[in-house]
Parts: structure tokens; C-alpha cells; sequence
């Protein structure tokens, strides 16, 4: 293995329109496409081809492979102006490396086919937002949707905390200001906290992956500017319980009623293959803060939450993942199959023999 080789496949995952690439020993690179993982037409890949892969990724973010090394997170460009989240990680005793690809374009709502409320939502003048779903589900490049119609269409200063910065923004309307946790500054929390000194209207926080940077967050929120961030839950009411039950119980009820009055809207993720199977689609779950679901969070009553963004559908816009999965279904665009393998709900084919 040597930089042409790496580089040679690297664009060949661009050509190709994958999501990821899978670098392990004792065999061949592995691409992602259409959800399914694809076994390349190349030898095993050997120890030393995983180090070096390893080892050149660090070098462009100014680190150096050592044997202490045992995980880590970085970003990685091509001359060509491709660029890759890269997660880098220790098995037996070897480098791997998992490497997804950042479209070279940042889409547009339309071009990513999500719901055009989330530009309604984007513009909310200050409060939380949050973007979840499990890894590899569309959070980032949502959320730098976002963003973009932001930048495209409001003077704002906007302020990025990513880990490691993802897709890369030129200011248009907007002064964009990105910062990588490891490079820029030593952690969420501490970025947060300085941000909050530099004239920001928005912060983007890449996650919010502990109590410290949640409740600075929090505390961006209840200061008065627009916070967007991303949770690995899968919806509203699990990533209300997520934030939650990051603190301890005798500050739970207080902290239910500072999300209560901070939150704006939670947008939440899944990707179904389309129905001829050659495209990804996004399904989403949609909840804005109503005065209905403020009292549900205060008050602790979040099994109420999925019923009132049901019956909010039409004059919010909100809509949950059984919605959306219906919605698809009634448009031919997904398969009744796909539908059911992804709903979590039991009551999913009595709504279905409703709908019809």
C-alpha cells in the first residue's frame, strides 16, 4: 500500500457513490452502497497496509501513529477535494479503519428529500434544536442542510464544534466560523463555553456525548442564541430521556423544566431503501416544541409525546416515523416489507389498515 494505491480507491468510493469504506487485515477493502457492504476485487489487505493507512491519515492532522494509539476520530482530504470522517481503532493487535465518505455538496432540503418544515424550524430565533438517530442515518448531512439554508438566507455568525469537522462551509450571508475538537480547541464543553464570548447567533455542537456539553448547551439555549446539536437516539421521547437521565435524580425535575422552555424542535432519523432499491430516502420523525409538549416534558408525561405529534400533523407539521413510513408507502415509493421492518410500533398495521 502507498498514498496512489489508498488514493486510487478512495476516489473509486467517490465514483461510486458509497458511503463507506472498511479497511482491515486480512482482507480486501470492503465498500457500502445501498445500505449493503461490497467485498472489493483486491488482495488482503496485510498489517503494514492498515498502519500505513493509519499512519497517513494522522500525519495531514499533524499527529503521529504510536503504539499507544488505541482509537481515534479524524478528517482526511484528497487533492481532489474529497473528504472523509476517518475513525481509526486497535483490533487484535492491528489498525483498522473505517472511513465515510462527506458529499463534496452540501444538499439542499429538497435534494436530500427531507421535509421543507425544517427550514421553518432552522429559523427559529434562538432555543434547541436536536437531530438524532443512530450512527450512519443521515445526522450531519441534515443538520448541515440546515445550516446552509441558514448561511444561504440570514446575516448570522454561526460557530461549529465538530469532531472532527465534517463538511466544509464558505460564508455567504453568514460568517462561518469551524472548529475541531483535538486541533482548535480541547473539548465540546470548553469550546462552548468560548463561543458564547464570540458574538455567536448559532452554535452547532457535532454531539453532545456527556452532562458537561449538555447542560452548556443548554445553557447556550437559555442565553438567547439558536443551539443545534445531534443525539445517537431514535426519537423524540428517547432523546428527551437521554438528556435527562444524564443528570442526577434530584436534578431531573429541574432539568425537565429548563429543556421544556429551551427546546424548539427534535428531528429524528432513519434511511429506507427506496422501491426499486437503487436510492436511500430518509424517514422522519418531527416534533416541535408545542405548549401541549412543553407541559408533557415538565410534567414528566412523555408517553404522551408520540399522540401529540400525531394530531399536530397538520397544524404544525409535525409527523411521526409511522406517518412518514405511510406517507412513502402511499406515494410507491417504499415497499410495505420495508415499512414494517422499520417501525418500532405494534399498532404500525392497524394504522396501515386504517390508512387504506
Amino acid at each position: 500500500m502507498d498514498a496512489n494505491m489508498l488514493h486510487q480507491i478512495l476516489d473509486i468510493a467517490f465514483q461510486r457513490k458509497v458511503s463507506d469504506l472498511h479497511f482491515e487485515v486480512d482482507n480486501p477493502p470492503f465498500f457500502r452502497g445501498r445500505g449493503q457492504l461490497i467485498r472489493a476485487k483486491m488482495p488482503n489487505l496485510t498489517a503494514a497496509d492498515t498502519q500505513f493507512i493509519a499512519a497517513t491519515v494522522l500525519e495531514q492532522n499533524g499527529r503521529q501513529l504510536g503504539s499507544d494509539l488505541k482509537e481515534f476520530d479524524a478528517s482526511y482530504s484528497l487533492p481532489t477535494g474529497g473528504r472523509f470522517r476517518v475513525s481509526i481503532f486497535k483490533q487484535k493487535g492491528h489498525y483498522g479503519i473505517v472511513m465515510r465518505v462527506i458529499p463534496p455538496v452540501i444538499g439542499s432540503f429538497t435534494d436530500l428529500n427531507l421535509p421543507a418544515v425544517l427550514a421553518e424550524i432552522a429559523q427559529a430565533p434562538n432555543g434547541l434544536i436536536l437531530v438524532t438517530g443512530p450512527t450512519g442515518n443521515g445526522k450531519s448531512t441534515s443538520l448541515a442542510s440546515m445550516l446552509r439554508h441558514l448561511n444561504e438566507n440570514f446575516s448570522y455568525n454561526i460557530i461549529t464544534i465538530e469532531d472532527p469537522i465534517e463538511f466544509l462551509f464558505t460564508s455567504q450571508k453568514s460568517c462561518i466560523i469551524q472548529r475541531e475538537i483535538g486541533i482548535d480547541t480541547e473539548s465540546f464543553s470548553t469550546a462552548l463555553r468560548a463561543a458564547l464570548r464570540m458574538d455567536p447567533d448559532v452554535i452547532m455542537v457535532g454531539e453532545m456525548r456527556d452532562r458537561d456539553t449538555i447542560d452548556a448547551c443548554i445553557k447556550a439555549a437559555e442565553t438567547g442564541h439558536l443551539v443545534l446539536s445531534t443525539l445517537h437516539t431514535q426519537g423524540a421521547v428517547s432523546t428527551i430521556n437521554r438528556i435527562i437521565g444524564h443528570f442526577p435524580p434530584d436534578a431531573q425535575e429541574i432539568m425537565r423544566h429548563r429543556l421544556a422552555d429551551i427546546l424548539v424542535a427534535t428531528v429524528s432519523l432513519r434511511l429506507i431503501k427506496d422501491k426499486s432499491g437503487e436510492s436511500i430516502l430518509p424517514v422522519v420523525e418531527i416534533m416541535r416544541a408545542t405548549t401541549t409538549i412543553q407541559a408533557c416534558i415538565r410534567e414528566g408525561r412523555l408517553d404522551e409525546i408520540e399522540k401529540h405529534i400525531e394530531n399536530g400533523a397538520s397544524q404544525y407539521q409535525m409527523q411521526s416515523l409511522d406517518q412518514h413510513l405511510l406517507q412513502l408507502y402511499r406515494q410507491d415509493m417504499i415497499s410495505i416489507e420495508d415499512a414494517k421492518r422499520l417501525t418500532h410500533s405494534m399498532d404500525f398495521e392497524r394504522k396501515l389498515m386504517f390508512d387504506n
